[in-house]
């Protein structure tokens, strides 16, 4: 990678790293069927359409193919993210993870959810600075600088801004990746249901991710 993401208060393992991107890799060479979401449900926004709505679905799924057709690379692609997620999920670490990447939707960068495990959670996040003031993910894509936080409560308490998709969640990694010339290409969040889940073996496996992920991006 070009760019590398700064753990300044984790001393991360490379060799761990490297260990979990070929699992990650033999992952996504299994030739066994695996299902790729292309539509999935997502709840419905607040006022100005902002804030999530924990708990309150909208009757219609959001629909992928709108914003990436199902030409056989993106499907390839899609497979591949599909792989990534379901290896991040077997670690039994996190509770909610996603794979975004940020792409041109209606005159704008935003944040598309690719492919995800857990409860359902907005498809889009715009990549600005005023969304970027309440939104790690918004953040993250536009600044490429990750954001570790492993109290929520902590955190907002000592004042900083936090948009909740779940109010269950007490600790979150949202980290970027990186084409071979710098840019963000997107990010990866990470969501526990308790605190201080994101040590530096969690973050080696989040750290892959990150490394791997742009092989696999749909155009």
């Amino acid at each position: 990678m070009a760019n590398s993401i700064d753990f300044s208060d984790y001393v991360l393992d490379t060799q761990k790293v490297a260990d979990f991107r070929q699992l990650i890799e033999n992952e996504i060479t299994q030739t066994d069927h695996l299902d790729i979401t292309w539509q999935y449900l997502i709840p419905e926004l607040g006022e100005g359409g902002t804030c999530s709505l924990f708990g309150q679905l909208q009757e219609a799924p959001f629909d992928l193919t709108q914003h990436v057709d199902k030409r056989q690379k993106n499907v390839d692609a899609m497979a591949a993210l599909a792989r990534i997620v379901k290896f991040v999920e077997q670690q039994n670490l996190i509770d909610w993870f996603g794979i975004y990447q940020s792409r041109p939707i209606n005159n704008q960068t935003q944040l598309l959810k690719l492919s995800y495990f857990g409860k359902p959670s907005r498809p889009l996040f715009p990549v600005d600075e005023d969304y970027a003031r309440i939104s790690n993910n918004a953040f993250v894509a536009l600044y490429g600088k990750g954001r570790v936080i492993n109290n929520v409560e902590h955190y907002v308490a000592n004042g900083g801004e936090y948009y909740t998709c779940d109010p269950a969640v007490k600790s979150e990694v949202c980290l970027p990746y990186f084409s071979q010339s710098g840019e963000v290409l997107g990010i990866i969040d990470a969501e526990a249901f308790n605190n201080d889940v994101f040590t530096s073996d969690a973050l080696a496996l989040l750290q892959a991710v990150c490394e791997i992920v742009p092989n696999y991006l749909p155009e």
